[in-house]
This record gives C-alpha cells, structure tokens and sequence, in this order.
C-alpha cells in the first residue's frame, strides 16, 4: 500500500503539510494525490471510529452469515447490492468457506435485529439461509483498540 494510504488510515485528520513532511513531499504533492485517490474512488470516504461501549446509546450488533443461491451472469453480486442498501446494514463481504456473505447489522435492540433478519433480510429472492451471531464487546476495529494499554506501574519481582 501506498505510504500516504497508510497514514491516511492511520489518522485521516493530518494535515496536508505535515503528511508532506513525513513523506518528504510537498503539500501540493500531497493534496494532488489525495485528490487522485479520492476521484479514482480508492479513498470513498473518512470516518471516526467510535468506542459505542462508552456511549449512552442503544446499540446492538450483529454479524449475519448469508447463504445465497448464485444468479447467472451475476453470481452474487445482485443479492449483495440489494442488501447493502438497508439502513440497518454497516458492511457486506462476499466470503469464502460455507456462507457467501457476510453482514454487519446494527439495531437498536434485540428485537430490531431479529426483525431485520427475518423480515427484510430472509425475504430477499436467492437468500437460502442465515446465521446470525450478536456482538457482545468491541476489542478493536477498524485496526484500533478501544481500551487504553493497562499500565503496570508496581515494581517487578523476579523469583
């Protein structure tokens, strides 16, 4: 991967200047391939990543398998559109082993997973089964930990 990607992923708010300096670029370099990823579509957006533990909001995730009938012509790149476009659906995967897709949901409550999934989700022409497995704590994502590196400030005894 390109080393401004990197960066870019690390902290997409650095600055043009200072991803100049840490590349030994210009600014205008950098604003210019920034520009080019972005137009090319390889950069399709930035996003904080959220700790939802410590915040008060209702949240449930799950990870749904999806087992899926293929389509000629369009293996199953059509069903994998049609469920990426719920409002409930974060991520979709086209996986390989005994699913096809995978799908990260969000809802407020059991409840509304449930109602996703067996409603909308099970629904859909060329779906043939799913799994679905609730998260239950976030250690990392998207390559960052949400807990702080515990610290052990005593004093080590060897035996």
């Amino acid at each position: 991967m390109d080393e401004l990607l990197k960066l870019l992923k690390h902290n997409a708010l650095e600055t043009p200047k200072n991803l100049a300096r840490m590349l030994n670029t210009t600014e205008e370099a950098v604003k210019a391939k920034i520009a080019g990823y972005e137009g090319a579509g390889i950069i399709r957006g930035y996003q904080a990543v959220l700790n939802t533990d410590l915040m008060d909001v209702e949240l449930v995730r799950a990870v749904i398998e999806i087992k899926v009938t293929p389509e000629r012509e369009g293996g199953f790149n059509r069903i994998a559109e049609r469920v990426s476009k719920f409002p409930e659906v974060e991520s979709v995967y086209l996986m390989s082993g005994t699913y096809d897709l995978m799908a990260v949901v969000a809802g407020r409550n059991l409840k509304d997973v449930a109602f996703f999934v067996s409603e909308k989700l099970a629904t859909i022409q060329g779906i043939i089964s799913t799994g679905t497995h609730f998260m239950l704590k976030t250690y990392k994502n998207n390559g960052v930990l949400m807990e702080a590196e515990k610290t052990d400030e005593r004093l080590k005894v060897s035996p």
